[in-house]
C-alpha cells in the first residue's frame, strides 16, 4: 500500500463540499424563496397591523408586538371566544378521525396482506379510490348523502330510527347522548370556568352532529392511503420471528399483538403524524361544505385564520392562529414521538426472563 493511499483525508474533501452545495443551491434557493421567505413575512405580519393593502412592510404598517396573539389568547372578547370554539371543534374531531383512520388502516392492510386471499389487488384498489377523489367532490357527495332525505338516513329509518339533519344540526354528541339519560345541565363548576372564554361544558359537548358526518368522510377518505403505508410494512417484515413464535406454539393474536405490532412502531408512528397533522389542517371540507356552520360548530382554527384575514381584513389576527396552529402541531408530534420512543426492558422483565429461561435450562439438563 503506498503511502498516500495511507495518508489519504477522511471524511468529505473541500472540493466535494463544493460540488455538493453547487447540486443543491438550486434547491436550497426555490425553498428559500417560496417556503422561508413567506414564512417569515406571516410571521412579521402577525406582529403587525397590515390590513392586507400595500407591502405588509410599508410605513404605513405599524408593529403591534403580541396584541393579535393576546386577542386570540387572553382577549377576552370575540375574537377569544371564536378561536375557543375553533379548537374546540377541532380537538374532537382529531381526537376520533386519527385513532379510527388508524386502527382501520391497520385492519384493512392486514386484511388485504393475507396470502389466502383472492383478488387482493382489487381490494386495495377499492379502499384506496376514496384517497386519490377530489376532496370537493368528496365533500358534495357527502352532503347529498347526509341530507335530510338523504341515503343514510333512508338507511336509517329501516331500522326506525328518525335521522337528523347532519349539517343542520349544532348539538353536540356527547350532549345529546347525556340529555337522553335526563342530563340537560352541566353543573356549576363546569359551566362557570371558562377556557379561551368557552365554558368547560362545552368543551365537553363532543362534536357537533355536522362535524360528525365529516368525521366519517375523513375515515372513509384517508384509511386507504394510510393502508397502503401498513401494507409496505408488512411486506418488509422478516417472517424468521414469525416461524419462531408459531414454534413457541403462539396464536394468531398472540403473534400479531406481541410480534408484528411492535416491529410496526416507526410505520405508526409515520402514520400518526401524518394523521395529525392533516387533522389539525382541515379546511376544504368545511369550506366547500358548511363554512363553519351551523352555530360555529365545525369551523375550524384553519378556516378561521382565513375569514380572519380574507373576509374581515384582519390579516395580522389570521397569521396569527396560523402559527398558534403551527405550535399545537409540532408540541403535539413531539409528544406523540415521546410516547412511542423505544424504550429498553426494564430490570423486573429481566429478571423474570432470567429465571424462566434458567428454569428451562434446568429442566433439559443444560448448563
Amino acid at each position: 500500500m503506498s503511502t498516500r493511499t495511507a495518508h489519504a483525508p477522511k471524511g468529505i474533501r473541500r472540493s466535494e463540499g463544493v460540488a455538493g452545495w453547487l447540486f443543491t443551491a438550486p434547491m436550497l434557493i426555490v425553498l428559500g424563496l417560496f417556503l422561508v421567505v413567506p414564512v417569515l413575512m406571516a410571521l412579521w405580519v402577525s406582529f403587525s397591523d397590515w390590513s392586507g393593502r400595500g407591502s405588509p412592510f410599508s410605513s404605513s404598517v405599524n408593529f403591534v408586538g403580541v396584541d393579535n396573539y393576546s386577542d386570540l389568547l387572553a382577549g377576552g372578547g370575540l375574537a377569544e371566544r371564536d378561536f375557543g370554539i375553533s379548537l374546540r371543534n377541532n380537538a374532537w374531531y382529531v381526537l376520533l378521525v386519527v385513532p379510527l383512520q388508524t386502527a382501520i388502516a391497520l385492519l384493512l392492510a392486514v386484511l388485504v396482506n393475507r396470502q389466502i386471499l383472492k383478488g387482493r389487488g382489487f381490494f386495495r384498489t377499492a379502499f384506496y379510490f376514496p384517497s386519490v377523489t377530489s376532496s370537493v367532490a368528496i365533500t358534495v357527495l357527502w352532503l347529498f348523502l347526509f341530507s335530510a332525505s338523504g341515503a343514510v338516513n333512508a338507511v336509517l329509518s329501516w331500522f326506525g330510527v328518525n335521522g337528523p339533519n347532519w349539517f343542520q344540526d349544532p348539538s353536540g354528541v356527547v350532549h345529546n347522548l347525556l340529555a337522553a339519560v335526563g342530563v340537560t345541565q352541566g353543573p356549576g363548576w363546569l359551566t362557570e370556568p371558562t377556557v379561551l372564554n368557552v365554558s368547560l361544558w362545552d368543551w365537553l359537548a363532543g362534536p357537533s352532529v355536522a362535524m360528525s358526518a365529516f368525521v366519517l368522510m375523513a375515515v372513509f377518505t384517508t384509511s386507504g392511503t394510510f393502508m397502503l403505508l401498513f401494507i409496505a410494512a408488512l411486506q418488509n417484515l422478516s417472517h424468521d420471528v414469525q416461524e419462531a413464535a408459531m414454534i413457541d406454539g403462539a396464536n394468531g393474536w398472540q403473534r400479531f399483538w406481541r410480534v408484528t405490532f411492535p416491529q410496526l412502531r416507526p410505520t405508526l408512528f409515520t402514520v400518526l403524524t401524518l394523521g395529525l397533522i392533516g387533522t389539525w389542517q382541515v379546511f376544504d371540507q368545511i369550506y366547500t361544505g358548511t363554512q363553519g356552520g351551523p352555530g360555529k360548530t365545525t369551523v375550524t382554527p384553519a378556516y378561521l385564520s382565513y375569514t380572519s384575514a380574507f373576509e374581515s381584513q384582519q390579516w395580522g389576527r389570521g397569521a396569527a392562529i396560523a402559527f398558534v396552529l403551527f405550535v399545537i402541531i409540532v408540541v403535539l408530534t413531539i409528544l406523540q414521538r415521546v410516547v412511542l420512543r423505544e424504550r429498553g426492558v426494564s430490570k423486573r422483565r429481566m429478571r423474570a426472563y432470567s429465571v424462566a429461561r434458567s428454569q428451562t435450562a434446568n429442566k433439559e439438563g443444560r448448563p
